[in-house]
């Protein structure tokens, strides 16, 4: 009997045993699963400082210094750059000096000049994204410095290298801003013009359709045909386009090309190129070096007069055939 009962006894323990350490092993694996959450806790908080930190940074931005008093209807698009100098600001070097430029309305005028030489910053003091530290740029014989900001920009158009787009629907995004409450069929009237319908109508959901992040979804030309799509709704008098058939490959650019000739009729147009094949058409070019202009005039006689902008257009010349041989 008692050997009996020790047997049991010893069975018993050794079960136990068995069980706690069953369920000890269990309760190990069973651990796996929290811990991994618990490692990934620190990753959301990572991204929630972020994007604290993205919101606090915007909601701390000063708001635009708008000196302005003035308002204006609708321009008829005159620009007169009078003895316009520029250095920005907490830099020593000068940018622009001494620029005279009076641009008719519903002229193209063309900006070329090798990089550095102050096209872009030029483009970019009209809509004053900058102030002058010294001479006038007039809009229809009003100091821009007097206009007030909305006033000033609801008649300036742009259309930039750099497209910004956000995520949201194709319709959105073309009328947005000012533009915002624009019906289907101006919107639509406007991605006719910019030869940006059919691909439009190819898509998903039509104008429905969501573009993602910054138009990642589109492609190059597609994004900036969705640009001259915005300019064409807005309707400004005045259009600026800075590089706007850069970094495109031939058939993008033939597409983007098209539409801006159709955005450019009537309006005063101040164009920046690098590719100096899109601006031979421009009723005048200006050169610019070193933040001065050096020429100005038609595309043959600047290139008969063998100054910087021939020595440009050979150098682009050359560089295009060999880029088309290595092609071949």
């Amino acid at each position: 009997f008692k050997q009996k009962t020790a047997y049991e006894i010893g069975v018993r323990l050794v079960g136990s045993e068995m069980c706690i350490r069953d369920r000890f092993i269990t309760a190990m694996l069973m651990l796996t699963a929290p811990l991994k959450r618990l490692t990934e806790v620190n990753a959301s908080l990572q991204r929630g400082l972020a994007a604290a930190e993205s919101v606090f940074e915007l909601v701390d931005e000063q708001s635009e210094d708008d000196r302005g008093t003035v308002e204006i209807a609708r321009a008829l698009g005159r620009i007169d750059f009078d003895n316009v100098t520029f250095s920005y600001p907490a830099h020593d070097r000068v940018v622009l000096t001494r620029i005279n430029l009076s641009i008719a309305p519903g002229e193209t005028v063309a900006l070329v000049g090798s990089s550095g030489s102050g096209k872009t910053t030029l483009a970019n003091l009209l809509p004053r994204f900058y102030h002058l530290q010294s001479g006038r740029i007039l809009l229809d014989g009003h100091d821009i410095e007097n206009l007030k900001l909305a006033s000033l920009r609801n008649n300036i158009a742009l259309v930039s290298q750099d497209v910004v787009l956000f995520n949201d629907t194709v319709a959105a995004n073309i009328g947005y801003g000012s533009k915002r409450d624009a019906g289907m069929a101006e919107i639509e009237a406007a991605t006719v013009a910019a030869h940006a319908l059919e691909f439009i109508r190819d898509m998903p959901q039509g104008f429905n359709t969501q573009i993602g992040e910054n138009g990642v979804r589109l492609s190059g030309g597609q994004r900036q045909r969705l640009a001259i799509a915005r300019a064409i709704l807005k309707d400004a008098p005045v259009l600026i386009l800075d590089e706007a058939t850069s970094a495109l490959d031939s058939e993008s650019e033939r597409h983007v090309q098209a539409a801006l000739d159709a955005l450019m009729e009537n309006r005063t147009t101040l164009v920046i190129a690098h590719r100096l094949s899109t601006i031979e058409r421009a009723d005048r070019i200006v050169v610019l070096d070193k933040g001065r202009i050096v020429e100005i005039g038609k595309h043959a006689d600047l290139l008969a007069a063998g100054g910087i902008y021939a020595h440009l257009h050979r150098i682009q010349y050359a560089q295009d055939r060999a880029d088309s041989e290595d092609g071949a």
